[in-house]
């Protein structure tokens, strides 16, 4: 079996793969939809409105945090899935409902993505941790890759496939047939050969657990300097449904279906993106940073197209680069934490990354009004190059004071590290930052 694809030799990851990879189809539609009500019918062409929607569907996860983590590691996360996969099916159907009917109104958008913003806040971190569970030690990192090779997959077929229900049915069934690919999902869970599943560790019930996760971070530079990086990238470089909804109707002047086409050629690169890094062994902070410097100029390219069709084909090297530099991140995170801490610090990771999006979304959202949406798309490049070049001075000021500096804490390794690895994470070199990324 090719390198890239290993992970599926295990029975119950492959049904994992096929359930969520139907699921986040599902999902990918209702972003599509939820987006272009909002935009079109809900307002005229508010890039602002778009913003806030984010915002209060990714704000739970940094309100959360404290709670989530924890829930993460002490309960069972197969069954916390079962509970957050209904609720989030759910919440599609209401919104499916109300939007079929034409109650719908903006505050209502408003609402339903906060309470799905709740339901993923609390299936976010089990979902990421889940796949440890699934395969062995080994094979986490590829299984990692794999499942945003999934994510990517469906940002490939849900976009094109919205579009076309939207123009010709309406947002309404989009919605509802989302409600009914979150059956996938749970099917998996409940097909799942449990004997083969891996024992999950569970912290013992104790005062400061919480704060335990956040020390372990705080006492990890590396993991300090990455969550710095993922932090912008967050806040600033990830609001695609600004970017494609606004470039596509207000710069191209164009409907639904070419808005869904934008979404799908970003996730062309996305997926190629999510198969090299899958193909990885290991996955490293000068990635990170490298990947983060080419989604900077890609954005920059992207934003300078002349037509809708040049500005499509600038889209699959945005998503190569931005893929790139997410999955290696949080593949870092996962392979080099300890696993009975790994749901607290990828808890954190996640409110990091997605907490941002309050801040970011509608400050990105008011420059598209004021400025246009290709100014929008520029300050979106900064999303990579800002984490650049604080690795670059991280890494020169880490360099420089390797004599005196306090030494990094070298996590508890799943497998014994070879002893490259161990001087690798010992000294966490960062390789100067080069704007291609052929070798990511």
């Amino acid at each position: 079996m090719s390198s890239a694809f290993r992970s599926f030799k295990v029975f119950n990851y492959r049904l994992w793969f096929a359930g969520a990879t139907v699921s986040n189809v599902g999902t990918w539609m209702q972003r599509i939809a939820q987006d272009w009500i909002v935009l079109t019918m809900l307002t005229h062409q508010d890039a602002a409105a778009v913003g806030v929607t984010s915002a209060l569907q990714f704000g739970p996860q940094l309100l959360l945090t404290p709670i989530t983590g924890l829930v993460a590691d002490r309960f069972d996360r197969r069954k916390v899935l079962v509970a957050t996969q209904a609720a989030m099916g759910t919440l599609a159907l209401g919104l499916g409902l109300l939007t079929i009917t034409g109650v719908v109104q903006l505050w209502m958008v408003y609402v339903f993505a906060f309470l799905l913003g709740c339901a993923a806040a609390f299936d976010a971190p089990v979902r990421q941790t889940f796949v440890s569970s699934l395969v062995p030690p080994s094979l986490l990192s590829n299984a990692v890759g794999l499942n945003a090779t999934s994510f990517n997959t469906a940002r490939l077929i849900g976009p094109a496939l919205a579009g076309f229900l939207v123009a010709a049915v309406g947002s309404g069934w989009v919605f509802l047939l989302n409600a009914v690919t979150f059956g996938a999902t749970l099917g998996a869970l409940f097909l799942f050969r449990t004997t083969e599943l891996v024992a999950q560790k569970r912290p013992a019930r104790a005062r400061g657990q919480i704060r335990e996760g956040l020390r372990y971070v705080t006492h990890r530079s590396d993991l300090v300097v990455l969550f710095v990086m993922v932090f912008l990238m967050g806040t600033i470089g990830v609001n695609f449904p600004i970017y494609s909804s606004t470039m596509a109707s207000v710069a191209f002047h164009r409907g639904a279906s070419e808005f869904g086409l934008l979404n799908s050629a970003f996730a062309v690169g996305s997926i190629i993106g999510a198969l090299l890094a899958a193909r990885r062994e290991r996955a490293r902070l000068r990635t990170v940073a490298i990947a983060g410097a080419g989604f900077g100029f890609s954005m920059i390219a992207a934003a300078s197209m002349p037509t809708f069709w040049s500005f499509a084909l600038v889209l699959p090297l945005v998503g190569i680069t931005s893929i790139t530099m997410m999955n290696n991140a949080n593949a870092y995170v996962q392979t080099t934490t300890k696993p009975a801490l790994r749901g607290r610090v990828m808890s954190l990771y996640l409110a990091v990354f997605l907490g941002g999006t309050p801040i970011g979304a509608p400050l990105v959202g008011a420059i598209v009004n004021a400025y246009g949406p290709r100014w929008g798309v520029i300050v979106g490049s900064f999303g990579g190059l800002l984490p650049a070049a604080i690795a670059v001075v991280w890494w020169l000021l880490h360099r420089r004071a390797a004599v005196t500096a306090r030494p990094i804490e070298i996590p508890a390794a799943e497998q014994p590290p070879t002893a490259e690895e161990r001087r690798e994470l010992a000294t966490t070199e960062i390789a100067v930052v080069e704007t291609e990324v052929s070798k990511t």
